[in-house]
């Protein structure tokens, strides 16, 4: 059993950056591929980014790509989304998620991650 907490959100202006982290306990964090999604009001959680548990592999939604970026540190069990150049329409709530173990491909829907965070609040004024 893996527990995800996040952390890092906050409000802020656009143009500015967040660097949001995911802490895990309970497993084995460096077996799981880990990923970002996020809910903005009325609308459907989304896919924002993923790592493989190799930190080899990455994945990005078209929306965020060049400006976010997904990393990990195994050896400290925590994962991150640094964000750059936030906009109004990124506000949303991350949150983190984990699948695997040893999963051997980097998913992106919702349905193919096992556990969950809570959620940390992101809200970029204009």
């Amino acid at each position: 059993q893996v527990q995800l907490v996040e952390s890092g959100g906050g409000l802020v202006q656009a143009g500015t950056s967040l660097r949001l982290s995911c802490a895990a306990s309970g497993g084995t964090f460096s077996g799981y591929t880990m990923g970002w999604f996020r809910r903005a009001p009325g609308k459907e959680r989304e896919f924002v980014a993923a790592i493989s548990w190799n930190g080899i592999s990455t994945r990005y939604a078209d929306s965020v790509k060049g400006r976010f970026t997904v990393s990990r540190d195994n050896a400290k069990t925590t994962g991150h989304l640094q964000m750059l150049s936030l906009k109004p329409e990124d506000t949303a709530v991350y949150y983190c998620a984990a699948d695997g173990p040893w999963s051997a491909t980097v998913p992106t829907l919702e349905s193919q991650y096992e556990y969950w965070g809570q959620g940390t609040q992101v809200t970029v004024s204009s």
